[in-house]
């Protein structure tokens, strides 16, 4: 099985994405998704192929999910708990001038 497939990120989440087969647009997308997403911004259209390998998603589960459910949503990877994330203000406080 093989798709046209157009990506859009969202604007609220950072590394969120949503797959859909291009024929179908944003109609995929459930309305119950809408609030949560944002206004999608189309990242690229791509021939995705069992053989095409994918950064962050598997390619099989995507295929699968556009089969099912006509859309597929890219949730960001998890952060580990221990990292503690500073500001930028911090991280450059003893930066020489």
């Amino acid at each position: 099985m093989k798709y046209l497939v157009s990506v859009f990120k969202s604007p609220k989440r950072e590394e969120m994405y949503l797959y859909v087969k291009r024929s179908e647009q944003l109609s995929a997308m459930p309305e119950a998704l809408k609030p949560a997403f944002g206004e999608p911004v189309h990242v690229m259209d791509l021939l995705l192929t069992p053989e095409k390998k994918l950064a962050r998603a598997e390619t099989a589960k995507v295929l699968s999910e556009l089969e099912e459910r006509r859309f597929y949503l890219q949730m960001p990877p998890q952060k580990d708990e221990y990292i503690q994330h500073l500001p930028d203000e911090l991280l450059t406080m003893n930066d020489p001038m």
